[in-house]
């Protein structure tokens, strides 16, 4: 009996042995692997707040805040121009950029199309209240001026809006045909009567394109419609450099070099007297004092 006795003492011994040995064990990998959680947390990239749309949007397309949500996305991973915040007071967080103020009811409208969960940008949509158009695509101090074109004076049919192109006069001056730079990367708003830069009609050929400019550029490409004719150069998107004055007339294109006529030789000067003989006036030719 007592050997029974001591048989089970020693085996409850080594079993609580062992499970002390495997619940220290087992505590040692949970801090492990918290450490670590830890250490990847700490090093993990900072993450802010993106709002997006929650379905696909076209251009034109108005929207209110229940088609916006709000998701996580990583710092510095951002396009200019997003929005923080579906709604906030206006006399909240400073940081806080919402699409809508609290209390606004009026919907917003796109000016390009956006696909589910793409970062709402605030370049890209107009002001509460306002739809989609010219008005919405035009800079503050800026004004809408349209040009004919047809196939060969706009580019054919690659023209979008939003893009940039110089504008060139042709016509006479000084009974020569004459082309010039008259402005420079002007700023198309619409091609026609669309404003929609997503348009997806690459053949359709311009008619008509509206530019932005400021009212002196107006004034100006408005007299030189009227006087001559206006042709379109594209201006590629990454190209910043300045052309500055350029004129070229048809003299000049061909190579034809201008004859000069040569200066008439001075008449010699003759002088003379005249007297009366009976009546009869008689002029005299004498040498010249002076």
């Amino acid at each position: 009996m007592r050997l029974v006795f001591g048989l089970v003492l020693v085996l409850g011994i080594g079993l609580a042995g062992f499970a002390v040995y495997m619940a220290q064990d087992y505590i040692a990998q949970t801090q492990a692997e918290r450490d670590r959680l830890a250490a990847e947390q700490r090093n993990a990239p900072r993450l802010v707040d993106v709002v997006v749309a929650k379905k696909a949007l076209k251009y034109g397309d108005r929207f209110t805040r229940a088609d916006l949500e709000v998701i996580k996305v990583q710092d510095g991973k951002t396009p200019k121009g997003v929005f923080n915040a579906v709604v906030a007071p206006q006399d909240g967080n400073k940081a806080i950029n919402p699409v809508f103020w609290e209390g606004e009811t009026r919907s917003r409208a796109t000016l390009r199309s956006y696909e589910p969960y793409e970062p709402i940008l605030g370049e890209k949509i107009t002001e509460p209240g306002v739809d989609a158009g010219i008005n919405a695509n035009l800079s503050p101090g800026m004004r809408a001026f349209t040009i004919n074109v047809d196939v060969s004076t706009g580019v054919s049919g690659f023209l979008r809006p939003g893009d940039r192109v110089d504008v060139y006069w042709s016509g006479q001056i000084n009974g020569q045909d004459t082309a010039k730079l008259i402005d420079e990367a002007v700023r198309l708003i619409a091609i026609n009567q669309s404003a929609d830069a997503d348009r997806s009609e690459e053949t359709m050929i311009a008619r008509t394109v509206t530019i932005e400019g400021s009212p002196q550029q107006v004034a100006a490409l408005a007299l030189a419609q009227q006087t001559g004719r206006l042709t379109l150069s594209l201006v590629g998107t990454n190209d910043t450099a300045t052309v500055g004055a350029l004129e070229i007339d048809r003299n000049s294109l061909l190579g034809i070099q201008q004859e000069v006529a040569a200066p008439e030789a001075p008449k010699e000067k003759v002088c003379t007297i005249r007297t009366n003989k009976g009546g009869e006036v008689v002029e005299t030719v004498i040498p010249c004092t002076n």
